[in-house]
C-alpha cells in the first residue's frame, strides 16, 4: 500500500515537474512578461527583420501571416499579408489564429490585439547587439537550442566582411542615406556598427541618434569620400543644391544599391552579414582608397 501511494506521488511530481518545464515566459523590449504553456506554433509577424530572424532559425513553416513589408525569404510572400507594422489588419490577424504576434515596439496595435486575447511579443533590434539577443529570445520563444550558433556565424561572416578589404580603404569617409528624407545611418545604428567594424568613418556622428532626419547643407558640409545610397533616393540627387560640388560626386565615388540589396541593408535581422558584404564590395570598389573605377556602382 506504502509502495503505492509513494509511486502516486513520484508520478504526480513527474507531471508538475512536466508541466512547469512546458511552460515558458518571456520578457519583451517594452518589459512585458508573456507566458506560454509550449513553444507558440502558430505566428504572425508584423516586422521583416522578425519574419526573417524566424526563418533563420528554421521554423518559417510555423508563420500563418506576416505584414506586408516581409518579403524575404520568397515563400513568406505566399502567406496572408496583415498591413503594415503600424497599420495591421486587427480582424485579419484574429482571425488566423495565432499563437503569438510577434511586433516592433513602436507599434500600437499591441494594447489592442491583448485586449482581444492575443498573446503579443514586441522586440525591435537597432543595433548589433539587439540583432543578438532578438534573435536568442526568438530562439528561447520558438524552443530552437542553436540560436547562439547562428548568431555566431553571423559574427564571423561581418568580421570576414571587414578583413576582406584593402588597407587603403581604411578611414573612408561614408554617408549612409537610408531614404529620401533625407534620413542617414548615423553611427549608433547597426548599419553604422557595421560600418565601423569595416575600418570606414561615418559622417553622422552617434550624438544626432541612430537614423536621424538631415539638412542637406549637413551633407556638403561634411563633404564625404563616398556615398551609399538605394535606388528609390538617387533619383534627382545631383539636382540637390550643393551636391555636386562634393568630391564624392565629383570623383564618383558612389554606390547605387538596387531595391532588394536596399531591403537587405536595412534590415536590422540575420542579413546583416549579407549587408557587411554589400558594403564591404562598396568600399572595395568605389572608396578612393580602392579599385575607384569610373562610374556609380550598382
Amino acid at each position: 500500500m506504502r509502495k503505492g501511494r509513494f509511486a502516486l506521488v513520484w508520478a504526480l511530481m513527474a507531471l508538475v515537474c512536466g508541466a512547469a518545464q512546458a511552460a515558458l515566459q518571456v520578457t519583451d523590449d517594452n518589459g512585458v512578461v508573456v507566458n506560454f504553456e509550449r513553444a507558440p506554433q502558430r505566428i504572425v509577424s508584423l516586422l521583416p527583420s522578425l519574419s526573417e530572424t524566424v526563418c533563420e532559425l528554421g521554423q518559417c513553416a510555423r508563420l500563418v501571416g506576416v505584414d506586408r513589408y516581409s518579403t524575404y525569404p520568397a515563400s513568406l510572400t505566399k502567406l496572408p499579408q496583415v498591413g503594415g507594422g503600424l497599420d495591421p489588419n486587427i480582424e485579419q490577424i484574429v482571425a488566423l489564429r495565432p499563437d503569438v504576434v510577434l511586433m516592433a515596439t513602436s507599434s500600437r496595435a499591441g494594447e489592442r490585439l491583448r485586449a482581444l486575447g492575443l498573446k503579443v511579443v514586441a522586440l525591435e533590434p537597432k543595433t548589433h547587439a539587439d540583432v543578438q539577443r532578438v534573435m536568442l529570445k526568438i530562439g528561447q520563444l520558438l524552443d530552437v537550442p542553436d540560436a547562439q550558433r547562428i548568431w555566431r556565424a553571423i559574427d564571423a561572416a561581418v568580421m570576414a566582411a571587414a578583413q576582406s578589404l584593402p588597407a587603403g580603404v581604411r578611414g573612408t569617409r561614408v554617408y549612409f542615406e537610408v531614404n529620401p528624407g533625407p534620413y542617414a545611418a548615423g553611427e549608433g545604428s547597426f548599419i553604422g556598427e557595421t560600418l565601423t567594424r569595416l575600418g570606414a568613418k561615418n559622417i553622422v556622428p552617434a550624438s544626432l541618434g541612430p537614423f536621424p532626419k538631415l539638412n542637406p547643407e549637413y551633407i556638403v558640409r561634411a563633404d564625404p569620400d563616398l556615398i551609399m545610397i538605394g535606388q528609390r533616393s538617387v533619383d534627382g540627387m545631383a539636382q540637390r543644391p550643393g551636391w555636386m560640388s562634393m568630391r564624392a560626386m565629383r570623383g564618383q565615388h558612389l554606390c547605387v544599391f538596387t531595391t532588394d540589396e536596399s531591403d537587405t541593408l536595412v534590415r536590422p535581422g540575420p542579413r546583416m552579414a549579407e549587408g557587411a558584404r554589400l558594403m564591404a564590395r562598396c568600399l572595395g570598389e568605389r572608396a578612393p582608397g580602392g579599385k575607384a573605377s569610373k562610374g556609380p556602382a550598382r
